[in-house]
């Protein structure tokens, strides 16, 4: 079960380093624009809110990995930032796209009762 959990965990983490990688670098350019709906004067406009949201993304995905390279002491670490994954996906998906529950919030929770179960 722990294997399971580890695995949940680290593909949380690595959608995490995938949204770090759209909301700094690929935000303004067409696979942005694409994957969150937005034209290119409002992306140009909110570039800095992005890169800013990207950068959060960034410390979540390496917390996730420092709980997974910690082992067995790892299991609070994931917990504490697969449970800041949820908040933030609830929230998210609460107020500014339902898609953001599933892309992020679902993932979490997933992951998270692994953790938990394991």
């Amino acid at each position: 079960m722990t294997t399971i959990a580890n695995i949940a965990v680290a593909v949380v983490a690595l959608l995490h380093f995938g949204f770090l990688v759209l909301e700094m670098f690929l935000w303004t350019q067409p696979v942005g624009l694409r994957t969150f709906g937005t034209t290119p004067d409002f992306a140009s406009a909110s570039k800095a809110l992005a890169a800013n949201q990207g950068l959060y993304n960034g410390f979540v995905a390496t917390g996730l990995g420092w709980g997974l390279v910690l082992g067995d002491a790892g299991a609070s670490v994931k917990i504490f930032f697969l449970g800041c994954v949820v908040v933030a996906g609830v929230f998210g998906g609460l107020t500014a796209s339902r898609k953001i529950l599933w892309m992020q919030a679902l993932p979490g929770a997933i992951a998270l009762a692994l953790v938990l179960l394991a």
